[in-house]
């Protein structure tokens, strides 16, 4: 019996398994529809997928929003409450958008105090 159920166990695991064939891309189709910024993902313009991060579409339209709101306070001498109506946000909105860029451009001075004092 011992060499009965030995053969049944040797022959249960040589069969060979039933695998899908792990191909390379090249010989991989697969659908490159692109996006809206790009008809498709190897022609892409941009350096990094907006996708590839979390809330990176938003995150990447809302910079090029502020770039304008930013271009058109400097430029042009549009006022806050002028900016909100013109892109649909609140003026709290446009301030905090004037508020980051005076503290990005503003150098970060700090002023170290030796033990004495």
């Amino acid at each position: 019996m011992g060499l009965d159920k030995t053969l049944a166990q040797k022959s249960r695991f040589s069969e060979t398994p039933k695998t899908e064939l792990d191909l390379p891309p090249d010989y991989c189709h697969y659908r490159d529809d692109g996006c809206e910024f790009a008809d498709s993902c190897l022609n892409c313009p941009l350096p990094e997928c907006i996708y590839a991060q979390p809330g990176g579409k938003q995150r990447w339209l809302k910079g090029l929003r502020d770039e304008a709101v930013l271009r058109l306070f400097t430029a042009q001498g549009k006022g806050v409450k002028e900016l909100a109506l013109m892109f649909g946000v609140s003026r709290r909105t446009i301030q905090r958008i004037l508020q980051r860029d005076r503290d990005e451009s503003t150098p970060k001075i700090k002023i170290f105090r030796g033990p004495d004092e």
